[in-house]
Order: structure tokens, then sequence, then C-alpha cells
């Protein structure tokens, strides 16, 4: 099995679906609930439970997961002959429930062809696929081959809520990194993962530890529009790490509720979060978040930050808390 300790929880869903082709003996017997062997539709939905709830006794490599939601839901499409079988799944893991999806809607299509097969033995189990996962690391995935209308209302895909142009800027936090001695590898990361986010990243900078340098150019920052800043680096205990008091020095408003996120999220991930002094303040509009320095604090932060980021900027800009 894949080793997911250092992975960290999320809310994670995935729908799968898959068909059975009845022909025209079958299928009415399956509408009308006239099958010798029982209610076909019921015990493909009962079927599809189970199949999802083992997985991971059928296929020797899946994780087993405590799953918060299964759901079958049937179709019966007259105009085909054929009975579409959606299996909905959601659980908070580590790892993902795509088996879990599939794995229940294949138990629902054989169920469906076990009742059909004294009726009409030439069934066939037409394409399974996944139709999209979301959470983790990936956000949503979509399968390339699309979803109809009435999927879109029925399962409503959700992507992390995106930045929508919103004007950002990344700023390192590094005696080093300004000496031109290390390289900045936090920084850009942090600049990828905002513009493939939505964000317009308007400024990248490096500034030497201290107080002073970070507050000013925050000032100027927040007078030019950005709304949305993130630092790295100078969070830890050093003698140099001082990113938590120019925060303060800022003038800013606290918004201990985000640092407090990043240290317990991230504590999922490595106990060493824990030593981090990052925060987070608003000055005057802008959001001012600090992360650690290291490559792999960043994008694991940001994966923290991401689905809470375009809810703040529109609530400092005056919009609601729904």
């Amino acid at each position: 099995m894949a080793d997911i300790r250092d992975k960290r929880p999320t809310r994670r869903r995935a729908v799968a679906v898959g068909e059975l082709q009845a022909g025209p003996r079958a299928f009415p017997m399956i509408v009308e609930r006239t099958l010798p062997k029982g209610d076909a539709l019921a015990m493909a939905e009962v079927a599809g439970l189970q199949g999802a709830k083992l997985a991971s006794a059928l296929m020797p490599l899946c994780h087993p997961l405590p799953l918060d939601l299964v759901r079958i839901h049937c179709e019966t499409l007259a105009e085909r002959q054929v009975v579409r079988v959606y299996c909905e799944c959601a659980v908070e893991a580590r790892t993902g429930v795509e088996m879990e999806a599939l794995a229940g809607v294949n138990a629902a299509l054989l169920t469906l062809y076990d009742l059909c097969k004294p009726v009409e033995p030439a069934l066939v189990i037409g394409p399974v696929r996944l139709l999209f996962k979301e959470g983790g690391k990936s956000g949503l995935w979509l399968n390339p081959d699309g979803l109809t209308q009435a999927e879109q209302e029925r399962f409503r895909p959700r992507a992390p809520a995106g930045l929508d142009g919103a004007r950002c800027a990344v700023l390192t936090l590094s005696d080093r990194v300004s000496a031109s001695s290390a390289e900045d590898r936090s920084g850009p990361v942090l600049a990828q993962a905002l513009a493939a986010l939505g964000g317009h990243v308007a400024e990248m900078g490096v500034l030497p530890d201290g107080i002073e340098p970070l507050c000013g150019r925050l000032r100027e920052l927040a007078e030019d529009g950005v709304k949305l800043c993130l630092c790295t680096g100078g969070t830890g205990l050093g003698p140099r790490d001082l990113t938590p008091e120019a925060l303060a020095h800022s003038g800013g408003r606290p918004i201990p509720g985000l640092s407090e996120m990043l240290r317990s999220e991230g504590s999922r991930h490595t106990a060493m979060a824990w030593l981090s002094r990052g925060g987070a303040v608003q000055v005057e509009g802008m959001l001012v978040i600090s992360l650690p320095g290291s490559e792999r604090a960043v994008r694991q932060g940001f994966d923290i930050l991401a689905p809470v980021l375009a809810h703040a900027l529109a609530m400092i800009d005056g919009g609601g808390h729904e």
C-alpha cells in the first residue's frame, strides 16, 4: 500500500457512473419491478452501498476508509433500454474515494445483471467511469468526456473558489537570499500557486530579515491596491526570524484563526509545524499571511489556505459571511 502517513486529511468526494444495457425483455420488468428474483433497483442500491464500503476488501492495495457518505442513484432510460447507476462517496481522509465510488457502481451493476439474467441472458454492462473527484492536493478533477447538465445540477462539483484576478504579492524574507548567497525557492512556488488559483501576481520581492523593511513594504503594497500578500521566511525561532514582529508593528488587525489553522493542519504533516510563529494580519484592504521559508512547508501551507482565501478577500471588501 502507498504510504500516506505524511498526507493531511481533507474532505474528499468522488462520483462514478456506469450502465446496464437491459434489452427489450428485461428493461420493462426492471421499471415495473416484476423480475422473478425481486426488485432489481432496490437491490442494486443496497449492493452499491455494500460494494463501496467493501472496496478495500476487493482490491488488495486499496486503503480502507471510514466513509462519511455513500449514495446510489439509478436512472432508467427508456429510449435506450438502459439502467444508469451513479455512486457518490465522500470522506475526510488522507486519500481519495475514487475506488469506493467505482466499486459501488460495479456492485450495483452486477446485481442488476444477476436479477435480469433469468429473463435476458444477453446483457451488457456498459462503460464504467469516474465522473469527477474533488479534494486533496489536486483539487477538482473532471472526466475529459464531461458532465451532462443534469449531472452538473445533481452533484455540483466544487473547485476551491478562485481569486478572480485579485492583485497579489509574494515577499521572501531572508538575509541570505537578499545577499544573493542563496536561491529563492519558496517565493516562486507561492507565485505559481497564486496564479493557478486565479490571482494576478503583481509583485515578487526579496527583503532582508528584520522589522522595518517588511513593515514599510507592506504599507506601500496596501496603498498600491494589492489585496493579498504572502510572505515566506522569518517565522522560526532564530535570532533573525522577525517576520511575526514585523507584522505586529505593521499596525494591521491580527487574524489569529489563520495562523492557528496553519499550525494545527500543518502538524498533520509534521510536528515541526508547532514551532512556526507565522501569523496573519489585515493591513488596510490587504490580507497578509506569513509562511515558513522551506519550499515543502510553503506548498503544504498554501494547500491549507487555498479553500478560504477567496472568502477572506471578499469579507475584507465588505462581502457577507455566507
